[in-house]
């Protein structure tokens, strides 16, 4: 059985930073598609970082240069280090992955069959 486990949110200032993990088991992060996705209270959900079979991670425009989505030599770890927070950034935060490939912007939703829990990240002006 496959299960994603998210930690590392929380509360912090504008300007803070925090580092977001989500732990897999029954699943490594390897050969699949993997992402993080964000929904705020009354908004739809989101994909702001993706790590494709090919080619280099892709970010939606609000995040790019401030977060950087990774895993680790093992596979079994994803992560998304969130710099420079702004008040906008506060949403629940989900991993996301799936075992088919994709390559380019995988960042939709419907790409992803497996997701986790989610956890909270609150960031004040």
């Amino acid at each position: 059985q496959v299960q994603l486990v998210e930690s590392g949110g929380g509360s912090v200032q504008a300007g803070g930073s925090l580092r977001l993990s989500c732990a897999a088991s029954g699943y490594t992060f390897n050969g699949g598609r993997m992402a993080w996705f964000r929904q705020a209270p009354g908004k739809e959900r989101e994909g702001i970082a993706s790590l494709p079979n090919a080619g280099d991670a892709v970010y939606v425009d609000s995040v790019r240069g401030r977060f950087t989505i990774s895993k680790d030599n093992a596979n079994t770890t994803l992560y998304l280090q969130m710099n420079s927070l702004k008040p906008e950034d506060t949403a629940m935060y989900y991993c996301a992955a799936d075992p088919r490939w994709c390559s380019g912007v995988c960042l939709s939703q419907y790409l992803y069959h497996y997701w986790g829990q989610g956890t909270q990240v609150t960031v004040s002006s």
